[in-house]
């Protein structure tokens, strides 16, 4: 979009000038732009599942390269008003999709709305663009794991009749070291793909020629700018950031309109490839050959007799070999090499579940769907923030499940994992989220508290608390006072802290903050003058403890009595007696 339209437009208020506008600018640029660049250190990483409301790239997600033009039947899979929520299972050839790649469509469909329900994704969309771009990864020419089994390169967009874009991956993906090309089955150009790919199938490696991590990042890409697919306006916008072509928004919309109306899954390597492409049309882009009307066509002329041609032989259409879904193959699913998930509040958990699917030969099951499912009272979620995520097997069998992230409920919960659509015994992983802790706590100055018995203590206990020597945020503190530094029990006189109501308190619990330090609040020297100790634990083993001196008051000094002095004669008028010599 162009920079004085990139500004974020606040959803469902945008005029309908504005949207006209920003439509017209994003079809009507030529100028080719790359995404916007990753600050240092960032990995382009976007959680599963989570909507983005970054402002997409200037550019387009396939560098407006070639894409495929064919245009739906005028019959639709569907009659009206048939239930368009779930797949045909049969239909006409045009409307089926390749199973694993309908899969990922519909999972990012999923995934998408449980992060980012106001962006209204619907999977047909996502079919839409991926039949366009690139017939559905080449009529579902993928392996079990959902990568394409050769590469579906675009043009180089060297400027000649494409967009100019200099190499920005090193070839890493496209193979070319001097421009880019769009590459795999939702046709990414490299620069866009640093940005927003994925790794929706929990295999490791984010690659846009596996069709679950390219339509995740495609569903995101669509939904950026806090989009509302279910608004035309913002629908088509998000189509145009894709290619920026009236006519591949018109294409897209037919086949998402085509797509609604019903569809059927197909085997993998059996979809329909279009034929047509935006740089080599035998039909006009974005038009249906019109038919010719009776009325006016004009008459032939009287046949001429001539030698009859052979009638050719009807081509012999094969008939696809029944697919098995991999799920019936599996005769155990187990664990493997996770024994047990623990985890600190607010961390991470270090281990992921991991789960092997084997035939009844032993033999490792691949394109099978795993459900992994957190069981329990607790607020960990997996880190696409939900409770239950599905991973599909790959080559070797195995399924992972995502990032475990704990919240800040301790205790024990179950990771369950079993195989959808078969009832076999599921996997249970126990896992326990641990309270922060702290080894080390230390006071930060050496200063003597001191006070006078009912008053309260002038400077405030601070504390650092360290774990392994890194900071320790967030672990919860117990200040107690007790008898002495080598008798822990409780005392019940001498110095206190006050609760929220007012009322005196001698164990206090309090959290350290980002930097894991904390200051305690007043004390409170109480009645009796002495020496007293309070006393600091922390989960995982700190401890320290800090003397505290109440003083009896100073006693006022008893004053002086001055002697009253003999009455003078001058003050009784008497004589005063003459001493004798």
């Amino acid at each position: 979009m162009a920079a004085h339209l990139g500004r974020r437009l606040r959803r469902g208020a945008t005029s309908g000038a504005v949207v006209a506008a920003a439509v017209a600018a994003l079809a009507a640029s030529q100028a080719p732009n790359t995404t916007t660049p990753l600050t240092d250190g960032a990995s382009g990483d976007l959680p599963i599942g989570a909507g983005d409301t970054t402002t997409p790239p200037d550019g387009s997600a396939s560098g407006d390269s070639p894409y495929y033009t064919k245009l739906p039947p005028l019959n639709t899979p569907n009659k009206p008003g048939a239930p368009t929520n779930e797949p045909l299972i049969t239909g006409p050839a045009q409307a089926g999709i390749p199973a694993t790649v309908l899969a990922a469509y519909q999972r990012a469909e999923q995934s998408i709305r449980t992060t980012d329900p106001g962006c209204n994704l619907p999977w047909q969309l996502l079919a839409g663009i991926g039949k366009v771009e690139s017939g559905q990864a080449s009529g579902g020419k993928v392996d079990a794991n959902g990568t394409t089994l050769s590469p579906i390169l675009g043009p180089v967009l060297n400027g000649v009749g494409v967009a100019d874009i200099s190499d920005t991956d090193g070839g890493l993906y496209d193979g070319d070291t001097t421009h880019d090309r769009a590459i795999g089955p939702m046709q990414f150009i490299p620069s866009t793909w640093k940005t927003w790919g994925q790794d929706a199938n929990n295999d490791g490696k984010k690659d846009p020629s596996n069709i679950y991590d390219a339509a995740q990042a495609a569903g995101l890409y669509l939904c950026a700018n806090d989009r509302n697919l279910a608004l035309q306006a913002d629908l088509d916008k998000a189509i145009l950031s894709y290619n920026r072509s009236n006519e591949y928004l018109r294409t897209v919309l037919s086949w998402f309109e085509y797509y609604k109306r019903g569809t059927h899954q197909v085997p993998d390597g059996m979809g329909e490839l279009p034929g047509d492409r935006s740089d080599n049309p035998t039909t006009p882009s974005g038009t249906r050959p019109l038919p010719t009307s009776p009325a006016t066509a004009k008459p032939s002329p009287k046949p001429t007799p001539a030698t009859p041609k052979p009638t050719p032989s009807k081509p012999v259409t094969p008939t696809p070999k029944p697919t098995t879904d991999p799920a019936s193959r599996v005769a155990r699913l187990g664990k493997d090499g996770t024994a047990g998930l623990t985890a600190t509040a607010g961390g991470e958990f270090a281990a992921r579940a991991t789960v092997l699917a084997v035939d009844a030969a032993g033999k490792p099951v691949s394109g099978v769907r795993v459900t992994f499912r957190i069981v329990g009272d607790t607020d960990a979620r997996f880190s696409v923030g939900t409770r239950e995520v599905t991973s599909v097997t790959g080559a070797n069998g195995k399924a992972v499940a995502p990032t475990l992230k704990a919240g800040e409920r301790t205790g024990a919960f179950t990771v369950s994992a079993a195989v959808a659509g078969k009832s076999l015994k599921a996997v249970e992983f126990a896992a326990t989220v641990a309270e922060r802790s702290a080894d080390t706590l230390t006071r930060l100055d050496a200063k003597e508290l001191a006070a006078v018995t009912g008053g309260s203590f002038a400077d405030r206990v601070q504390v650092k608390a360290t774990d392994n020597g890194a900071v320790a945020a967030g672990v919860a503190l117990t200040a107690t006072f007790v008898t002495s530094a080598d008798d822990p029990t409780p005392v019940t006189g001498g110095p206190f802290f006050k609760d929220t109501d007012g009322t005196a308190v001698r164990t206090l619990t309090v959290k350290t903050g980002t930097d894991g330090t904390l200051t305690l609040p007043e004390i409170f020297a109480g009645d009796t003058a002495g020496s007293f100790t309070l006393r600091l634990t922390a989960p995982g083993g700190g401890t320290m403890t800090v003397v505290l001196t109440v003083n009896a008051p100073e006693p006022e000094p008893t004053p002086t009595p001055t002697p009253t002095p003999s009455p003078s004669e001058s003050e009784t008028g008497t004589p005063s007696p003459t001493p004798t010599p």
